[in-house]
């Protein structure tokens, strides 16, 4: 005789709450059983009486959390989860969405490194000019440079196959600077300008913690070099804006693709949205899909249900 498992109680509150029902319905293997039991868009729809296991955005749950007394295990829907470390509620699990979103950061990184290594603008700018120039234009290959990722996780890992591809030399800073396969070399944190120095083109992907915030500064920006390219894609925190925009302005930097911010959206009046050699791409770096977040959720569920330990915990004392 089979024994049936416990009823898994499933609440979800993110703004693609019915399309992660439907790919999570779709996903779960019958031999468990699984109640949705409310599936809202906004923390006001939400009964935190009812919340046992909760799927969320995690700037939605923030709104909440403290509220719901039953919980037990939270599933964010991001890879980063400030609104909800930043809490002082840290009494269930937490776990973040990894392993989705490398494949995005690669064609973000590297489009916008490769759009200032071949200069496309300016061919752009040749051809719409009246009358039409046809000329060769400064270009800056990627071949033999040094890429630096601040940041040494899966995400900044599965940047390093491409940037080999490319004959570049790939460089890491880390809280431990320990050593992590594919970088050919990884700096502790403390060692920072040394990484920029060493650096020609420079991904942030550093999480959002009191360690990082605002340690991009002067000191770190006047330490590359004048034809680096600066991708922040990690969390606008780490950046000290003014210094930024200093050192693009002097001529230290040649340019920064932003895609996160300290305040977003990006209010309309911010210098950056006008500045010639600053790129605004709206937080769409990696956006994960409901599909990429339910088979996330699906795995770490089975593992719930079997009393092991789920995958990508965050540890709320580190921020991480």
């Amino acid at each position: 005789m089979s024994i049936q498992s416990p009823t898994l109680n499933v609440s979800i509150l993110s703004k693609d709450a019915s399309a992660l029902a439907e790919e999570i319905a779709n996903a779960w293997p019958q031999s468990h059983a699984l109640n949705i039991c409310q599936a809202v868009t906004t923390s006001e729809q939400i009964n935190p009486d009812e919340v046992e296991v909760l799927l969320a955005d995690p700037n939605l749950a923030a709104e909440v959390i403290d509220q719901c007394t039953g919980l037990k295990w939270c599933q964010s829907t991001w890879a980063g989860n400030a609104p909800l470390l930043n809490l002082d509620k840290s009494d269930y699990i937490l776990t973040g969405v990894k392993g989705v979103f490398g494949k995005l950061m690669r064609e973000y990184v590297f489009a916008y490194l490769l759009q200032y290594a071949r200069n496309i603008p300016a061919f752009a700018q040749n051809q719409n000019h009246q009358p039409p120039i046809w000329e060769e234009s400064p270009r800056a290959p990627l071949t033999g440079k040094t890429l630096g990722i601040l940041g040494a996780g899966s995400i900044a890992q599965a940047l390093i196959p491409v940037a080999k591809s490319f004959e570049m030399k790939v460089i890491s800073l880390s809280r431990s600077g320990q050593a992590v396969d594919g970088f050919d070399d990884v700096y502790v944190a403390t060692d920072l300008l040394k990484f920029a120095q060493e650096a020609d083109h420079v991904v942030n992907l550093m999480p959002d913690t009191p360690a990082t915030t605002g340690v991009l500064n002067q000191a770190f920006f006047g330490a590359l070099k004048p034809h680096s390219v600066f991708i922040n894609a990690g969390r606008g925190s780490a950046i000290i804006e003014d210094a930024l925009l200093n050192a693009l302005d002097n001529g230290t930097l040649q340019a920064a693709v932003l895609d996160v911010f300290t305040q977003e959206p990006l209010p309309e009046k911010h210098p950056f949205w006008t500045h010639p050699k600053v790129v605004v791409t709206a937080h769409t770096a990696a956006v994960s899909s409901p599909e990429d977040v339910a088979s996330v959720f699906v795995a770490n569920a089975k593992r719930y249900i079997a009393n092991e330990a789920l995958l990508y915990q965050f540890d709320f004392n580190k921020g991480y």
